[in-house]
């Protein structure tokens, strides 16, 4: 079995990435840049996690179109990342307009390439709130897209299962797989020390601390 991850680098792709080699999938790593702050950070530990799990290969995909549209706090430098002040409401400054329909756009192609038979990607459930492109609903309409419009033999599925899954319960499948969470990196803001204000680095911290496990990574504060 063959499958395209979109790995970021990140504590939920990472921990993706080693649910799908568990499942007995060779992948095909997908890493995308888009002008996000973070963009160094996020390639170097995407590159290490590639190479600790020997994917098959390495794609690595440019979408600067991005930071043309703005509109997040992630492409444009202009708007202030917001700092983690409770349960927000609404749509926060860090969302990117429509990323997931265009990470998962490439992602189809590369699959279709590659006659990959899954696509896996993180999204799950602590993001509905606040990124509609994370919703299972979502996800279901774009499964019926990649049927419609590929020519994919054999069927692309779209793979998800942290969609229903907390941070909390995500870090516990990571560590039962050895995931290497001081390789990983979800701050929003900063690329060396992790700045420990921003909604990601609140949500990742606070997961850690309920397990009583220390964040193997460095905070500013």
């Amino acid at each position: 079995m063959k499958a395209v991850c979109l790995l970021s680098g990140g504590m939920d792709s990472t921990t993706l990435a080693y649910v799908a080699k568990d499942m007995g999938y060779d992948i095909i790593a997908l890493h995308f840049t888009y002008g996000q702050r973070t963009e160094a950070k996020e390639r170097e530990c995407a590159q290490k996690i590639a190479r600790l799990l020997d994917v098959q290969e390495f794609v690595e995909i440019s979408l600067e179109h991005f930071t043309k549209i703005g509109a997040s706090s992630l492409t444009d430098t202009s708007i202030a990342v917001e700092k983690y002040a409770g349960e927000e409401e609404g749509v926060p400054s860090t969302y990117v307009p429509f990323r997931n329909a265009n990470l998962l756009t490439i992602a189809t192609s590369l699959a279709e390439a590659r006659r990959a038979d899954a696509i896996f990607i993180g999204v799950q459930t602590g993001d509905y709130p606040g990124y509609p492109d994370c919703r299972p609903e979502f996800i279901e309409a774009f499964q019926r897209v990649v049927d419609l419009g590929t020519a994919a033999d054999p069927r692309i599925t779209l793979m998800t299962p942290f969609v229903r899954m907390t941070k909390v319960d995500i870090i516990q499948k990571g560590l039962s797989l050895g995931v290497p969470y001081e390789q990983t990196w979800s701050c929003y803001l900063n690329n060396h020390r992790a700045c420990g204000i921003c909604s990601s680095c609140h949500y990742r911290r606070e997961a850690f601390h309920e397990l009583g496990i220390e964040d193997p990574i460095v905070y500013e504060g």
